[in-house]
């Protein structure tokens, strides 16, 4: 049964004990071998999972202290994290890193037991282009918004913004602005609601969303819904739950959120649910899994679903954990 099954209709009940069961059992599935065929998602699923049970109001639902354990495990010397021990650094499984301690209140630990925030911020500013502004994911150099976005996440959060050249980033982003107001991964490449996240989240952490074309924005953003109520993240796409989280989200930073039909798109989401064994899918029926059910979760959080933690629509992380992060 649901938790809200007294006050709201069965198809509008969020399934809350089921999809907390179901995080819990991430990590329980070793003789699985889908478990080590994502061991190059570990940390991110961490992050994933870890925030879907604090927007739920279940943040007990981890260990803190095995949490923390294991993020610690993953650091390299250089102050980058890998996706589990033994992987190498990468931006994208840092960028996670630090959004877990700061969702856990384990910065003290990150200074104590692993190579400490300044570390941390040496081995991402390092990833920085300081010609064109961009960010690689690695020492392997590919380069993406994604990377640029995780950069400025997790800098701001440790207080390390200015070992980078935001002003430089922020002219990158602006390469990166098309006809239709949206963004793509790179100058030239077509709008995608990922990429326009990634893009409007930099430039609100930096303080620059002035450069936004918010109604050329929130009109490409608002036409992602289609007859069913859910989101795709281009046209001519099929609807995907997790596009809850990246178009929503950027409607939020613009304030354009009230484009949208709200109803449509929470029945839609809730339709995504496997109400017995938790979770939810990309799109009714078919098979769960965890990067869906926190961009489900989120999503529902920023339409202000009942009984769910409001998340900060920039670092998609509860408000809590920004307001005593950043103080604001």
């Amino acid at each position: 049964m649901s938790d809200k099954s007294n006050k709201l209709p069965e198809e509008l009940q969020l399934f809350t004990s089921a999809h907390v069961k179901y995080i819990q059992s991430l990590d329980t599935r070793k003789d699985e071998y889908d478990y080590w065929l994502t061991e190059h998602l570990r940390l991110n699923g961490l992050y994933w999972g870890l925030t879907a049970l604090h927007i739920l109001g279940h943040p007990e639902a981890l260990p803190r202290a095995e949490t923390i354990d294991f993020v610690l495990s993953c650091q390299h010397e250089n102050g980058g994290f890998g996706a589990a021990p033994g992987h190498d650094a990468h931006m994208l499984s840092t960028v996670s890193a630090v959004q877990i301690l700061a969702l856990v209140d384990a910065f003290d630990d990150l200074e104590s037991r692993g190579k400490g925030k300044a570390q941390v911020g040496k081995y991402i500013a390092n990833l920085q282009n300081r010609q064109t502004g961009t960010f690689a994911g690695d020492e392997w150099g590919e380069e993406d918004t994604r990377f640029l976005y995780g950069a400025f996440n997790a800098l701001s959060l440790l207080g390390l913004l200015d070992l980078v050249d935001v002003d430089k980033a922020v002219d990158h982003i602006v390469s990166c602005a098309n006809f239709d107001g949206g963004y793509g991964s790179g100058p030239g490449a077509e709008s995608h609601a990922s990429q326009i996240f990634t893009c409007v989240g930099a430039l609100t952490i930096a303080g620059r969303k002035d450069l936004i074309d918010t109604d050329r924005l929130g009109r490409w953003l608002s036409e992602r819904q289609v007859a069913g109520g859910g989101l795709n993240g281009r046209p001519e796409k099929k609807e995907d739950v997790c596009y809850s989280w990246w178009v929503l989200s950027s409607l939020e930073m613009i304030g354009k959120t009230h484009w949208i039909d709200r109803d449509s798109l929470i029945a839609f989401i809730l339709s995504c649910q496997d109400p017995d064994r938790g979770g939810l899918s990309d799109r009714p029926g078919n098979m769960v899994d965890v990067w869906h059910t926190v961009f489900s979760i989120t999503g529902l959080s920023i339409l202000g679903y009942p009984g769910l933690q409001p998340v900060d629509e920039v670092y998609c992380l509860p408000k809590s954990t920004i307001e005593r992060v950043l103080g604001r």
